[in-house]
């Protein structure tokens, strides 16, 4: 894919090594993280199927599923049957003598049922790091359920704020709890790696969707504690800042941000109306946020008769930030992000997301793609009689 010079220069964590006895999103996210910064991570599948996430999305025609695809890049695969006892030996000993790193997201107990769980590893082997990733957490009520990222935007509060008050309930349309739980668990690997590097003694590091889905809600719980009544959804918009969201214009929506006096008294000049600042309704804020219908219902009729760009280059101008609400094929075609680099590609292969870091300027580069079913048995696990 790259010379090994390019890649000896992005990666920050080479000669690290990861098991990633995972599945679905969230550990494979994880993984792919610490793959991108230059360990070598080893996935672990069954046999037979695999990664549930190898028959989600569309299919590549070499048949490797988008999802699969997007999440397991720059990783070496194999399969153990954790149902063979000398499969089991033969992982736990791998783990115990040549990774540094062991990340899981097993249904609770069964880790533990195979001899590969983090308290009993870590004890045979002191600088291991282990990290869980669980659904509900390790302790309370909830600890033995599983659990999908839907899941946790419902039970976590995040589908109650998100949409529009007076429509049923929708979910965030990426998967935010997975991967943002594979970001934490991330987080947690690399402190856990900088402490050893001072110690000498590894440690288990836990994280769960549901911690991460209930973490994202830092500003609804403050704004619950100042009056005790649940947050409103907002739709486009913000809590407590106006105008500051989406507006039909013309040929597709644009997003305004004009949440301070300073911008919305530009905004005014844009929209033809300075004789705003002078409505009591919309003064500060405070004012315009509590008035925000009656504020949407004067700027609606007018950015609605001009596009996107008209506004845009009108609201450049002045400095307003504005932004449309572009496509996933718009995103990827726009020049910001072609100028960035960060979908890459190799050898004319497909085009995947890349890390949202770089280096000295540099982004690590895509080192190789997802694994086939087994691809690496040989080169790992050492050829079979």
């Amino acid at each position: 894919m790259v010379n090994e010079e390019e890649l000896q220069a992005h990666q920050p964590l080479a000669g690290v090594r990861v098991v990633e006895i995972g599945t679905s999103v969230a550990a494979p996210y994880a993984a792919w993280i610490l793959g991108s910064l230059g360990a070598d991570v080893v996935k672990v599948e069954r046999p037979g199927p695999g990664d549930d996430a190898r028959q989600w999305g569309r299919m590549f025609p070499d048949g490797q599923s988008s999802y699969f695809s997007a999440l397991n890049r720059d990783k070496r695969g194999i399969t153990v049957d954790l149902t063979d006892e000398t499969e089991r030996a033969w992982l736990r000993e791998f783990c115990l003598t040549e990774v540094d790193v062991v990340l899981q997201n097993m249904r609770p107990g069964r880790v533990d049922k195979y001899g590969l769980g983090g308290d009993e590893l870590t004890v045979s082997n002191p600088q291991l790091i282990y990290c869980n990733l669980g659904a509900f957490g390790k302790v309370g009520p909830l600890k033995e359920r599983p659990g999908y990222d839907p899941l946790m935007q419902a039970y976590g509060g995040i589908m109650a704020i998100t949409g529009e008050d007076g429509r049923p309930p929708i979910r965030v349309g990426t998967s935010i709890v997975d991967m943002g739980t594979g970001l934490w668990c991330a987080v947690g690997i690399l402190a856990a790696l900088r402490r050893r590097d001072e110690t000498g003694k590894g440690c288990v590091v836990d994280a769960s969707l549901y911690e991460t889905g209930v973490a994202w809600m830092t500003n609804s719980v403050a704004s619950a504690g100042v009056d005790g009544r649940n947050p409103e959804r907002q739709g486009s918009g913000a809590r407590g800042m106006a105008p500051y969201q989406a507006y039909a214009a013309s040929d597709g929506h644009l997003v305004i941000a004009a949440p301070n006096d300073r911008l919305f008294e530009r905004l005014t000049g844009v929209l033809g109306h300075p004789e705003w600042l002078q409505d009591p309704r919309f003064r500060t804020n405070q004012d315009r946020y509590n008035n925000l219908p009656e504020l949407n219902a004067l700027i609606e009729p007018i950015v609605v008769a001009q596009p996107r760009s008209y506004w845009q280059a009108e609201l450049d101008k002045v400095g307003i930030p504005n932004a449309p609400v572009q496509q996933v094929l718009e995103m990827m075609a726009d020049p910001q992000t072609e100028a960035l680099g960060i979908i890459q590609d190799a050898d004319g292969g497909p085009k995947l997301m890349g890390m949202p870091l770089s280096f000295d300027g540099e982004r690590p580069p895509l080192s190789r793609y997802a694994p086939h079913l087994g691809e690496h048995n040989d080169e790992i696990k050492g050829k079979q009689d």
